[in-house]
């Protein structure tokens, strides 16, 4: 069961999609501090960002099911509005860390992972209408 008074890492993104890198990026999260709150941002609806956070919860909760971790135990997710700044007055108890990757982990981009999804829909449409 997800402790809410237990220390906890936040992750704040869109998520559009959620992929190895996200992943990769939850993994140290969990080793920090045992669970992690995952922030969906609301961004729906655009090209750039083409899932609803239900859609996009859906495909958290599976991956990380994949990876044998468990939605309300190591995780949860919270739908927040569209968060673009953060800032804080003072030391309040917490930290903002930067975590860095092997190169190919940070090579990992959703914005080209949704332009190949982009251009595997438009040739698949051609194909459909015989226009290839």
């Amino acid at each position: 069961m997800f402790d809410w008074k237990k220390p906890t890492v936040q992750m704040l993104g869109r998520w559009q999609p959620w992929h190895e890198g996200h992943t990769a990026l939850f993994k140290r999260a969990l080793a920090a501090t045992g669970q992690v709150v995952i922030l969906l941002r609301s961004e729906d609806g655009s090209q750039n960002n083409p899932w609803t956070q239900e859609e996009r919860m859906g495909f958290i909760i599976e991956a990380l099911q994949n990876e044998g971790y468990t939605w309300n135990k190591e995780f949860t997710i919270i739908f927040v509005p569209n968060i673009t700044h953060i800032t804080y007055g003072r030391d309040v108890g917490y930290k903002i860390q930067k975590e860095e990757f092997e190169q190919d982990i940070e090579n990992i981009s959703a914005t080209n992972i949704r332009e190949k999804m982009n251009q595997k829909e438009f040739e698949t449409n051609l194909d459909d209408e015989g226009l290839d």
